[in-house]
């Protein structure tokens, strides 16, 4: 068999990083389905995935008319979003199998962003496809209707760390107003977390916060509507009971995911073969540890990140901007615009001499997949 060629002949020091859901969830999808050689591998995951997806929602969603007509699929049409980053995943880690010989399950870790942890699952082994998006498009319907009157705001401080147990407990006493709900739907680094709330309740959240913080706190509030996972609104329609009930009768789910797979849930490798169940259903309504996973592989040595999906973006940004701070805490050359961008970071000082190991991250190898296979010569 071939050697896998550069990026991959070091997968022991490889992660796959899997994207979650977006506004804008394409990508290079139809370059990738038009293409000779990928074109087939792609076409087979996406009827899969549509075929699956179809019959948990109980109409026809044809992924190959929505990619080769461009058709942006977005919260108007929530499980066909779901069903294409799935599919085109898969399809992803295919590719790299059968026409470049990656031994994939030889890799540090996977991890991922989101819906990407449940792709990750489903790559490592430990879910079936039927049950990865089976769990993920049944309530897909109502769990899109929530996102109707909620707002999404990254909350961030230039010059201290966000006490997160603080956020937390200005959540809970906006919830305590009212109807309205609101919490913590990811921790994107010691100084920011993503909020999502109903009505005026970021608004009143941020009025607690600035009340109790002596330096300045930042919400920048999302344009778009978001599907309100990773916090207790989801609570509503009950889509975590629901998705237990659903994961109660699957059928996979009772074997370790082979690589290990760093769950953003607990922000560590905790799956094992009895606790997938219990952990999914806490990926539901808890915050995603995004920050602790990334710190979790610059601390094990990783070298190479291999961006999985259709246009990463989260996670490939918060490993970029951590590399952007560090360089500047560390003396580092950058442009001048970056250079005012970043200026005074005193949360990143504080916390660089008891983890040295943030000072890996600007020399952390990150490789868009779609990028690289567009750019492959056959």
């Amino acid at each position: 068999m071939p050697n896998s060629p550069p990026p991959f002949n070091r997968l022991s020091t490889t992660c796959f990083a899997f994207r979650g859901y977006n506004f804008e969830n394409l990508g290079s999808t139809p370059e990738l389905l038009a293409h000779p050689e990928y074109g087939p591998i792609m076409r087979r995951r996406l009827v899969e995935c549509g075929e699956i997806a179809s019959q948990n929602v109980g109409r026809k969603i044809d992924l190959i008319r929505r990619v080769e007509a461009r058709e942006e699929v977005g919260l108007n049409a929530y499980a066909d979003a779901i069903a294409l980053i799935i599919g085109a995943e898969l399809a992803h880690l295919d590719i790299l199998r059968e026409l470049f010989y990656v031994e994939i399950e030889q890799s540090q870790y996977f991890f991922g962003y989101s819906l990407g942890e449940i792709v990750a699952l489903c790559a490592s082994g430990a879910l079936s496809v039927e049950d990865a998006v089976g769990i993920t498009t049944a309530m897909a319907d109502d769990t899109a209707s929530l996102a109707h009157g909620c707002q999404l705001a990254v909350v961030f401080c230039r010059k201290q760390e966000l006490p997160l147990k603080l956020v937390q407990q200005c959540c809970i006493e906006t919830n305590q107003e009212g109807d309205e709900l609101i919490g913590v739907s990811a921790v994107l680094s010691p100084n920011s977390v993503l909020l999502i709330g109903e009505g005026t309740a970021l608004d009143r959240c941020r009025e607690k916060l600035a009340e109790r913080l002596p330096c300045r706190v930042f919400f920048k509030v999302n344009e778009h509507r978001w599907p309100p996972m990773h916090t207790p609104l989801i609570w509503r329609n009950s889509i975590n009971t629901r998705a237990a009930m659903f994961m109660a009768k699957m059928k996979s789910g009772l074997k370790p995911p082979q690589p290990p797979v760093l769950s953003l849930v607990t922000g560590k490798r905790s799956y094992d073969e009895i606790n997938l169940r219990d952990t999914i259903y806490r990926w539901v309504d808890q915050p995603q540890l995004l920050w602790a996973v990334v710190y979790e592989t610059l601390r094990s040595g990783t070298e190479t990140i291999i961006h999985i999906g259709p246009g990463p973006n989260i996670i490939p940004a918060t490993y970029h901007r951590l590399a952007d701070n560090v360089q500047i805490q560390t003396k580092g050359s950058l442009g001048s615009r970056t250079l005012s961008t970043f200026v005074n970071r005193p949360w990143l000082k504080n916390l660089l001499p008891e983890r040295a190991a943030l000072l890996r991250a600007p020399m952390i190898q990150h490789v868009m997949i779609e990028e690289w296979l567009l750019a492959q010569k056959f």
